[in-house]
C-alpha cells in the first residue's frame, strides 16, 4: 500500500535506517548526536507505519508454463508495467554497506496479449535490515526487510531533491513486472535483462505452499536483490556492472515473447 508524498520533502532529513524500525520499538533519544549529513535519507513520512517485507525470488525457465500454473491456482492479475528503477546512495555507499536501500521507481503501463496494463505510478521506497531478534520468518531462507513506500506525483523532480541531501544515483535497472494476488500472497512475475523471476511475498507458510504448488522447492529460493542477481550475471559473463536495462532489440523481444504465447489469460 502506498502513501502520498504530501510530507515527503520535509522528511528528507530523517535517516532511513533509524526510520524503518518496528512500531513496537522505542525511538532513540533526541539527545543523541544527529545523523551524519551523508547518512541515508528517506522521503517517507514519519507518521506512517513500517511494512515488514518477507519474500523470495524463484528462477523461471518457461514463461508460458508459469502463467498457466498461476491461472490454475486462481491467481488474479493486477496488470503489467515497465519499471524503471534508480537506487540512490551516498558517495561512499553508506546505504548499501548498511543493508539499506532508497529507490525511486517509475511504472509505465505495458500490456501484452495475455496480461492487461497496470497503472502508471511513481514510488519512493526505503528499506532497512530487520532488527536482530525480531525476525519473524525463522530460517534465513527468506529475504526479510523493513519497508516504507510513498507515491510521488512529480518523479522527475526527485533526483535533484535527493542530490541536495547528499545522495546520488548508484544503480539503474529495468524490468517488466506482471503482478498477481493469490489470497494473502503477492506475486510479481519479473522479466529482466538477466532472466525471468517470480517473487513471492507474504507469510513464510504461504510462500512455501505456493512455491510447492508451482513446482519449486526451498532449494530454488533466491534471497538476493536484483543488484545481487545482476552483479552475479556480470561476473559470469566477465562484464563490469553498469546499467541493467533493455536495449531496443530486447525490449521488442520481451513484448513479442508474451504476445506470441499460445495461452489466453486474465
Amino acid at each position: 500500500m502506498y502513501t502520498t508524498d504530501s510530507h515527503a520533502r520535509s522528511a528528507l532529513t530523517t535517516s532511513t535506517c533509524s526510520l524503518a524500525k518496528p512500531s513496537n520499538e522505542k525511538p532513540q533519544s533526541e539527545s543523541r548526536s544527529p545523523a551524519s549529513p551523508l547518512s541515508l535519507y528517506s522521503a517517507v513520512p514519519r507518521r506512517h507505519s513500517t511494512h515488514r517485507e518477507i519474500e523470495v525470488k524463484l528462477p523461471v525457465a518457461d514463461l508460458g508454463d508459469i502463467l498457466l500454473r498461476l491461472r490454475s491456482l486462481g491467481a488474479v492479475s493486477r496488470g503489467r508495467v515497465l519499471e524503471q528503477n534508480t537506487l540512490f546512495d551516498t558517495p561512499d555507499s553508506h546505504l548499501r554497506r548498511g543493508g539499506c536501500l532508497l529507490r525511486l521507481r517509475i511504472e509505465t503501463p505495458a500490456p501484452s496479449a495475455p496480461i492487461r496494463a497496470g497503472r502508471s505510478v511513481a514510488v519512493l521506497t526505503s528499506k532497512a535490515p530487520i532488527t536482530p531478534g525480531s525476525r519473524r520468518s525463522g530460517a534465513p531462507r527468506y529475504k526479510e526487510k523493513l519497508e516504507r513506500e510513498v507515491e510521488v506525483r512529480n518523479p522527475g523532480a526527485w533526483p535533484a531533491r535527493l542530490r541536495a541531501v547528499g545522495l546520488r544515483p548508484a544503480f539503474r535497472y529495468e524490468k517488466y513486472r506482471s503482478s498477481f494476488v493469490l489470497r494473502s500472497l503477492h506475486l510479481d512475475l519479473d522479466e529482466t535483462p538477466v532472466g525471468i523471476f517470480l517473487e513471492l511475498e507474504g507469510l513464510p507458510s504461504a510462500i512455501d505452499r505456493t512455491a510447492r504448488a508451482l513446482g519449486f522447492s526451498s532449494s530454488d529460493y533466491i534471497r538476493g536483490t536484483y543488484w545481487d542477481v545482476y552483479a552475479a550475471d556480470c561476473r559470469r559473463r566477465g562484464f563490469r556492472p553498469g546499467i541493467c536495462s533493455f536495449d531496443a532489440k530486447n525490449r521488442s523481444y520481451m513484448h513479442s515473447l508474451l504476445d506470441n504465447l499460445c495461452v489466453s489469460l486474465y
